[in-house]
């Protein structure tokens, strides 16, 4: 089990550098093998199955790293932001029945607000709050947070990204 989480953590350490050379690939496999060979004593702790999220990931990463260079840090969390952003959000006020145009509206709008708002910052026009002093939300007590969940699903923060849904339902 060490010898799992160890490969496991060396691949981490690995993967996370913002230069990757030939031998750090290289290096990257053969943390990627060991684990997943040394992962199989998690069978005998849990008979009955486990879940190890985002593992099979791990055996495409040299590839990706040779494509589109260093991951550099990426979070896979960010698309699940996203998701929510986009997906789950807008969903929540439509009427369920042929919710796709209404979510595709319900983005629309949220776009142009968003722009606006980035206009009328640009002009001066909103350099103060329009309904008096702005209250920051205290964050939630240290004993709500869960420390086990690493991967932590959605990104509150501000992310650099884009998702672009389809204008128009596809016809399978």
């Amino acid at each position: 089990m060490i010898r799992a989480l160890s490969s496991f953590m060396e691949f981490c350490y690995l993967a996370r550098r913002s230069v990757i050379d030939e031998d750090d690939l290289v290096a990257i496999d053969n943390a990627v093998a060991n684990f997943h060979r040394d992962r199989e004593i998690f069978d005998d702790v849990r008979p009955d199955g486990y879940s190890l999220p985002r593992q099979h990931s791990l055996v495409h990463y040299t590839l990706m790293i040779r494509e589109f260079g260093a991951p550099n840090g990426l979070c896979s969390s960010i698309t699940e932001s996203k998701h929510i952003k986009v997906v789950k959000e807008p969903w929540r006020p439509s009427s369920h029945f042929d919710a796709l145009g209404q979510m595709i509206l319900t983005n629309q709008r949220l776009d142009k607000l968003a722009a606006v708002r980035v206009d009328f910052k640009a002009r001066g026009m909103l350099k103060a709050p329009l309904f008096g002093e702005l209250v920051e939300p205290e964050p939630p007590p240290p004993e709500s947070l869960n420390e086990d969940d690493d991967e932590g699903g959605a990104v509150d923060d501000d992310v650099l990204g884009e998702v672009l849904l389809a204008q128009k339902p596809s016809k399978l």
